[in-house]
């Protein structure tokens, strides 16, 4: 595979958005669809990990003892079980070390980008599941990426706290990563019965004309569920309202990804 891997930042630094639940299955409904994925949680609560049933423990290295410079990111990628191209970097607690021992570190911004370099080619596309924080670890995952993919509920706040967190892409962008870019907003937690749930969707889509995503995931128990499991809600209950979103989010985000592809190529060719 010779393509570089596409990197994708999720991040909110509102925390309870449903951030690693659409890190998990997104990133499942994509290999599911045929894709090679990396799944790099770097959120130190290791939610994702644990929903990929996967965790940080034993003897191989995690995504801490890489950001040390103890391992190369190679020997902390772990295999997801039943998914043959799903693939995951998992974490433990103390990953929020990493804030305060690379204080001092010299372009401490880049080292998860630098870890990223020598993997990028064996994947089509790589996540990283931010905390719920505008810190370094964050800063590095902005840094690292292409994109950002935002996931947000649909609530009376959530539009102040995404208002800083386009504030911080900015100052990344201009600061760290020319290439940054917002790849996309996705409603989580939709209600359809709740007038305010559609009232900040009108609002989310004025202001990011073109970057909502039309698939919104609902609340739906089996989601929950299958993380407490240790499994992507698609391996868990296909049938689900949750599963059936996520699969047509990794359809939707795939046609966005080709469209952008052959509108650069078109444009190329002029």
């Amino acid at each position: 595979m010779s393509q570089q891997a596409k990197v994708v930042a999720l991040a909110n630094q509102k925390g309870g958005v449903g951030k690693s639940t659409t890190a998990i299955n997104l990133a499942a409904s994509l290999s599911l669809l045929g894709k090679k994925v990396l799944v790099v949680d770097s959120d130190p609560q290791g939610n994702t990990s644990s929903g990929l049933g996967v965790t940080g423990e034993g003897r191989k290295p995690h995504l801490y003892q890489c950001y040390m410079d103890e391992a190369p990111l190679g020997e902390a990628i772990k295999p997801v079980a039943d998914l043959k191209k799903l693939f995951v970097v998992p974490t433990q607690i103390d990953l929020i070390g990493v804030e305060v021992e690379l204080m001092g570190a010299v372009k401490r911004e880049r080292i998860l980008g630098n870890l990223l370099d020598s993997v990028r080619g064996e994947y089509d596309y790589i996540f990283i599941d931010c905390p719920p924080s505008l810190g370094l670890l964050t800063i590095n995952a902005l840094t690292a990426a292409d994109s950002v993919l935002i996931p947000m509920q649909c609530e009376y706040f959530a539009l102040e706290g995404l208002s800083q967190l386009v504030r911080t892409i900015r100052l990344v962008k201009n600061s760290y990563n020319r290439k940054l870019s917002i790849e996309g907003l996705l409603l989580t937690m939709f209600d359809g019965r709740n007038r305010l749930t559609h009232q900040v969707a009108t609002e989310v889509d004025k202001h990011f004309k073109g970057r909502v995503y039309k698939t919104v995931i609902p609340r739906n128990v089996r989601l929950s569920e299958s993380s407490s499991h240790g499994k992507p809600v698609i391996m868990y209950d296909k049938r689900s309202a949750g599963a059936v979103s996520y699969l047509s989010l990794g359809r939707e985000f795939l046609r966005k990804q080709n469209a952008a592809a052959a509108s650069k190529k078109g444009g190329s060719d002029e």
